[in-house]
């Protein structure tokens, strides 16, 4: 079987990298990561991407005089890889309109929340501060407005009385390492499309009523 060449996008500790990363042991597994670009050189995803002999990439972003700059390097560095699939996983920029359009339907992002709940950053404490009962994490694809491209699959935990953020946070991240290779192995096996600005699930949208 021949698997969708894929990348991975990150700028921090690369835990997400790492569960899409392992899901590749599975021999029925449609996804392979074969680049990893970070925008910061000491993210420690880096690190997870060495381990694994997969090679990765430092872009960073400050040496570019815009957004649209950093995302051609990008887009090039993506294609020079002959990549099919990109996956962001704590990718801290905000991408240009062109490059979103030019990778539309190929790009996912993963949300530490239920979608469209409490998009953007602090995103636990959001969820105490509006005492919700329940949170969880959200893959979607990416598209140009901040956390609002069409839901691909969602994850939900409990909220507990005595949660802080950071417990909250470690409890939901738990579910991302699930969550992700599903989403990604949905997409790579065309079980999920993006089609007219919506996810479409074909094997599910041709059911008889």
């Amino acid at each position: 079987m021949e698997r969708v060449r894929t990348a991975v996008l990150i700028s921090g500790r690369g835990s997400n990298l790492q569960s899409l990363i392992h899901a590749r042991h599975e021999p029925d597994y449609p996804a392979e990561v074969v680049l990893v670009i970070s925008n910061k050189a000491d993210a420690g995803g880096l690190v997870i991407a060495e381990q694994a002999g997969i090679p990765a990439k430092v872009i960073p972003h400050k040496q570019f005089a815009s957004r649209e700059e950093f995302d051609a390097a990008v887009d090039a560095a993506l294609r020079e890889a002959d990549v099919s699939l990109v996956c962001e996983a704590g990718f801290m920029r905000i991408h240009s309109e062109w490059f979103v359009k030019r990778w539309e339907g190929r790009i996912l992002n993963i949300h530490p929340s239920l979608l469209p709940a409490f998009s953007g950053i602090h995103v636990h404490e959001q969820a105490l501060a509006a005492g919700v009962k329940i949170s969880g994490c959200t893959v979607h694809f990416l598209t140009a407005e901040l956390d609002s491209g069409p839901i691909i699959a969602q994850a939900a935990v409990p909220v507990l009385p005595n949660d802080t953020a950071e417990t909250l946070a470690a409890r939901v991240l738990e579910q991302e390492h699930k969550l992700y290779p599903e989403a990604l192995r949905l997409v790579a096996s065309r079980k999920v499309t993006l089609e007219n600005g919506r996810a479409v699930f074909p094997l599910i949208r041709n059911r008889d009523p």
